[in-house]
């Protein structure tokens, strides 16, 4: 099924490299643009938005009180951030305010379109330069509990327990140590965990085990 998107930025040559980026691409249905939080507020309302691609440095109203608005009034929308920002507090904000995935403005354009599909299906995604902010706050704090509920990812108990493992940083190799089984069944057990968690590595495996209370 195709998506709907919403691009929100006020750099209309920046806007233009995304609606171009994103123009053809196969799961991508009709693209809408906004230049203010205020219009993409009126834009979201009057059209049949899936996703959302949110800049934070907005005039007037930011990125982080749009993202609030929206997802007030629809709990199914995916928002994605995508700042040139790495600010703590920006970071922590945008995640309290519901957003799906923060990403650096200088990813790389196949990698967004990446992870606007993989967030539409259903995973979390975090630049790799603010993970350890989003551990930070997932682990030592329960800001995230009241907006994020557990969900069924179907994991086996050994996929659980070595799924807790990964979120405690341990490697492969280690964790086979640990369980006492060869390599070659450890990596099939991320992989496996992997496609259940929809996601695409052990990083966003870990921050989505922690940000959902899965482990």
């Amino acid at each position: 099924m195709k998506k709907n998107i919403l691009i929100v930025e006020d750099h209309e040559l920046t806007r233009f490299g995304l609606k171009t980026a994103f123009d053809g691409v196969d799961f991508v249905g009709t693209l809408y643009e906004a230049e203010s939080a205020e219009k993409a507020i009126e834009v979201f309302n009057n059209n049949p938005v899936d996703i959302v691609i949110m800049d934070l440095g907005l005039p007037v109203m930011n990125g982080i009180d749009a993202t609030k608005v929206i997802r007030s009034s629809n709990k199914d929308v995916k928002i994605i951030i995508l700042t040139s920002h790495n600010d703590e507090k920006e970071v922590i904000n945008s995640l309290r305010a519901g957003a799906n995935a923060y990403c650096s403005k200088e990813i790389n354009p196949q990698r967004l379109i990446q992870v606007v599909q993989s967030v539409a299906d259903g995973a979390a995604w975090f630049d790799p330069s603010i993970a350890h902010i989003v551990l930070k706050a997932t682990t030592n704090s329960p800001m995230l509990d009241a907006e994020n509920n557990a969900k069924e990812y179907d994991l086996t108990a050994r996929e659980t327990q070595i799924l807790k493992l990964m979120t405690e940083g341990y490697s492969n190799m280690e964790i086979a140590q640990i369980l006492v089984i060869s390599i070659n069944t450890t990596k099939a057990h991320v992989a496996n965990i992997l496609q259940k968690l929809e996601v695409d590595d052990r990083l966003q495996a870990a921050l989505k085990a922690l940000k959902y209370k899965i482990v």
